[in-house]
C-alpha cells in the first residue's frame, strides 16, 4: 500500500532561468517546509532515475516536458504549464506535446496550473484535467519590499521570445519614457529576439537589456519598478506577474491568459489590463493610468497562497485523490487480489 504523505518527491525542471526552473525549485522549497524531501532534476534524466520512477514511495511530479515517463511511473502526477501553439512550436511538435499529455491523463492524473490552461486543453484537445493547481512564488520573492524605496523602472524580465509579444510593448514603452523623464526601462533576460529589440530600442539612453541576471538582482530591480508589463496573451499563469505583485509592482498585462486568476480583487489597482487587440496607443493609456496612483498599491495578502508550502500541499491533496480515483492495482495493491 501506498504510504501517504511519500517518502520523497522527484520533481522535474527545465532550462535554468526558465519558468519551469523556477516552478520546480520553488516547488521542492514547498515540499520541504512541510518535512518531505524533494529533488528537483532535468526532464532527461527522469528514465535513468528508473528506481525511483517505480518506487511507489516517491510520488514524481512530471513537467510536459517529461510526461513520456508517465506510463512507467509509479504515483506521478504530470503537469501542463500551458498548452501548444502552432504558430510557435510547429505542428509536429504540437501533435506530440498533446499524445504525451493524452498518455499523462491515461496513467496518472494531469494538473493544469491555471483554469485559463484547463479550458483549453479540455475544450480544444479534449484533454481530461484532474485539478488545478497555480504555480508557486519562489520563497526568495515572499518578503516584500519596505516601502519608501524610490520605483523608476518599467520592467520586463522573462525569455525575449515572439510569444511574449516584446516587439508591441517596445514602441508604447519608447513613448512612455518620452512623457516622463525620470523613468527608465529595464529588459531583464536573454532569447532569441534580443538583437531585434535591441535595434528596435535604437540606443535609447534610458532603456537597458540586462541580459539573465540572479534571482536576487531580479528582486532588487522590481523593488524599483513602478510598472511590470507583459504582452503575452497566452501566458499560462505567469510566475513573472506573482514576483512582480509580490514586490510591489504594478502589473500591466493583456485582458487574456492565465494571470488574470492571479489576483481577480486587483484589477485596477495593482493589475491592470491591456485591451485586446494590444496596439501602442492603447498600451499608452493603460501605463499612463497607472503611472497616476500616488502609491503603489500592495496586494501581499493575495499572495499568500502562492506561497511553496501552500501550493505543495495542494500536490499532496492531488496525490491524494490519484489514489484514491486509480485501480487499487494503481496504488500498489492487486484489485483482483482484494476481491478473491
Amino acid at each position: 500500500m501506498i504510504k501517504s504523505p511519500p517518502s520523497r518527491v522527484l520533481i522535474t525542471g527545465g532550462e535554468p532561468g526558465g519558468g519551469l526552473a523556477s516552478f520546480a525549485e520553488a516547488l521542492a522549497q514547498g515540499f520541504t517546509r512541510l518535512g518531505i524531501a524533494a529533488e528537483v532534476i532535468p526532464p532527461g534524466r527522469i528514465l535513468a532515475r528508473w528506481s525511483d520512477l517505480r518506487n511507489p514511495d516517491v510520488l514524481k511530479i512530471l513537467s510536459t516536458t517529461a510526461v513520456f515517463a508517465a506510463p512507467f511511473a509509479r504515483r506521478a502526477l504530470c503537469v501542463a504549464h500551458g498548452f501548444p501553439r502552432a504558430d510557435v512550436q510547429g505542428w509536429p511538435r504540437l501533435v506530440a506535446i498533446v499524445l504525451s499529455l493524452k498518455l499523462a491523463s491515461r496513467f496518472s492524473r494531469l494538473v493544469a496550473v491555471s483554469q485559463y490552461v484547463a479550458v483549453h486543453l479540455g475544450a480544444i484537445f479534449n484533454l481530461r484535467i484532474d485539478a488545478v493547481i497555480h504555480n508557486p512564488l519562489h520563497e526568495a520573492f515572499v518578503e516584500t519590499a519596505a516601502r519608501g524605496e524610490p520605483r523608476d523602472l518599467i520592467t520586463f524580465a522573462g525569455r525575449l521570445h515572439p510569444c511574449k509579444g516584446l516587439d508591441r510593448i517596445l514602441p508604447a514603452l519608447v513613448e512612455t519614457l518620452e512623457e516622463n523623464p525620470g523613468l527608465r526601462a529595464c529588459m531583464i533576460g536573454d532569447g532569441e529576439l534580443r538583437g531585434v529589440l535591441i535595434a528596435m530600442a535604437g540606443g535609447h539612453p534610458r532603456i537597458e537589456f540586462t541580459g539573465p541576471l540572479t534571482r536576487e538582482q531580479v528582486r532588487a530591480r522590481l523593488r524599483r519598478t513602478r510598472i511590470f508589463l507583459s504582452a503575452c496573451e497566452t501566458e499560462a499563469l505567469g510566475i513573472a506577474y506573482l514576483e512582480a505583485l509580490s514586490q510591489g509592482c504594478i502589473v500591466a498585462m493583456p485582458a487574456c491568459g492565465g494571470g488574470l486568476e492571479i489576483a481577480p480583487d486587483e484589477v485596477g489597482r495593482s493589475i491592470r489590463l491591456l485591451p485586446l487587440p494590444l496596439c501602442k496607443a492603447r498600451m499608452v493609456r493603460v501605463l499612463r493610468d497607472a503611472l497616476a496612483e500616488d502609491e503603489n498599491p500592495s496586494c501581499a495578502a493575495a499572495m499568500e497562497s502562492f506561497h511553496p508550502a501552500a501550493v505543495a500541499g495542494r500536490y499532496l491533496e492531488a496525490d491524494r485523490a490519484r489514489c484514491r480515483a486509480l485501480p487499487a492495482i494503481a496504488c500498489g495493491v492487486s484489485a483482483q487480489r482484494s476481491t478473491r
